[in-house]
């Protein structure tokens, strides 16, 4: 009579060969577990804590004001960021895009669109109702869309050169500074496609207003 072992013993067409046990299985399968868990921890403290602070001090080196965030300086204070819109108001300067961005709009700590679908009443009112008031002021001309529609964010700091362009006649007669001053200013504030070809001409409407200020002088 053979005595039993922990390894069990099978026939196939190929021959005898052993069959694990139990407990033998749950060895094979241990080290998996093993391995699977070692592998996360490896994986989030290279990608989740070592290659973003590798990053962001190359990035303090090469371009340190980018990864301070584009902060804009006036008269030794911060007044805002070329990378955030902020609301203006005034006839006396170039307004941003509509924000959804927050209770208010441009609220950064709260950047998203109004998630309202086209075919949504309530936004179709308030774009017939802008579309309404700025035509009011530039009779005949076309509304460029930028002016009544949100970003996704909320928060874009650019406008198009048309935008720009529209909101020129009522920003020189509250100057009361020549309109042709005022395309002139546009024109110089203009950025064309990045790399010649990647996105589209923009405006930064806060480097625009702070660039009218001088002009004013």
């Amino acid at each position: 009579m053979h005595s039993m072992t922990n390894t069990a013993i099978a026939e196939t067409k190929e021959g005898i060969r052993p069959v694990l046990s139990i407990s033998q299985e749950c060895a094979a399968v241990h080290p998996v577990w093993k391995t699977s868990i070692l592998f996360t921890l490896v994986t989030v403290v290279l990608l989740g804590i070592v290659y973003p602070l590798a990053v962001t001090g190359i990035a303090t080196i090469l371009f340190p004001r980018k990864a301070a965030g584009s902060l804009v300086l006036k008269n030794g204070q911060v007044i805002g960021s070329e990378l955030l819109a902020q609301s203006f108001t005034s006839d006396r300067y170039f307004h941003p895009r509509p924000s959804a961005a927050g209770t208010n709009g441009y609220d950064a700590t709260s950047s998203g669109g109004s998630n309202l679908a086209q075919s949504n009443g309530k936004l179709v009112q308030r774009i017939q109702s802008d579309i309404d008031k700025l035509q009011a002021l530039n009779p005949g001309k076309p509304v460029p869309i930028d002016m009544v529609t949100t970003s996704a964010s909320g928060l874009d700091p650019d406008i198009t050169p048309e935008n720009a362009y529209y909101q020129a006649s009522r920003v020189a007669k509250a100057r009361n500074v020549d309109e042709g001053k005022i395309h002139a200013l546009i024109a110089q504030q203009t950025a064309g496609r990045d790399f010649g070809f990647l996105g589209e001409s923009r405006v930064n409407v806060l480097m625009l207003n702070l660039a009218l200020d001088q002009i004013a002088k």
